[in-house]
């Protein structure tokens, strides 16, 4: 696996129910290096902190490999890298074989997994069509956000190394599928919410669909 690109945004200000909002879902390639952080990607433009950057979620990762089935549901978009808000577009990266608590090297920097993105409305802003947010919530793609273990530069070209696999996670697609295909697997969202190295935004998110079970 390897880096094919750096993303960062600038804000950016849009319109939705009749309010303005900001956002830093316009991520555009960028050629230098780009230097994670414990919380986001330094000169990224992370806005709203609820529910994006932080300890847990301070960088992003979408796959290359991801966008040919993307392009054929969405062919009259301008197409670039970043698309999906991500700060490193990577080769190879497959959900469904990288497990929470899993940790990489990438350039100078070690991070470590910790859910898979939960898409809201901005995704569906930025490509123009909220059809785009059920898309992504039924498509088994839905990327990788990292914890910084140790910061530092990461450049295209850089590769993405596994440093340590978590084998008794589950993994980012079987994370993902909590939310949808899996949410009455009552088994496979205990054991998403008793690893300790799950977000704990993500876990609490798991822990109420649980609780609707449970009732």
């Amino acid at each position: 696996m390897k880096i094919i690109s750096t993303n960062i945004a600038e804000p950016a200000l849009i319109e939705w129910r009749g309010q303005e909002i900001q956002t830093g879902i316009f991520k555009h390639e960028v050629e230098t290096p780009i230097f994670l952080g414990v919380e986001d990607v330094v000169n990224d433009h992370v806005l709203d902190r609820r529910y994006h950057g932080g300890t847990d979620k301070a960088c992003y990762l979408y796959s290359a490999d991801h966008y040919a089935f993307w392009k054929s549901k969405y062919p009259d978009q301008d197409w670039k890298w970043g698309m999906f808000g991500e700060n490193l577009t990577v080769e190879g990266l497959n959900e469904s074989e990288i497990r929470i608590g899993d940790r990489f090297q990438i350039g100078d920097a070690v991070v470590q997994v910790s859910q898979p993105r939960q898409p809201c409305f901005k995704l569906g802003v930025r490509f123009g069509d909220q059809n785009m947010v059920d898309d992504f919530w039924e498509a088994p793609f839905p990327g990788v956000y990292v914890r910084i273990l140790k910061t530092g530069m990461v450049k295209k070209g850089d590769q993405f190394i596994l440093l340590e696999s978590n084998p008794e996670s589950l993994s980012v697609s079987q994370v993902f599928s909590a939310f949808r295909s899996n949410r009455n697997n009552v088994e496979l969202m205990q054991k998403a919410v008793d690893d300790p190295f799950l977000a704990e935004s993500c876990r609490k998110d798991i822990r109420k669909i649980l609780d609707r079970i449970e009732l």
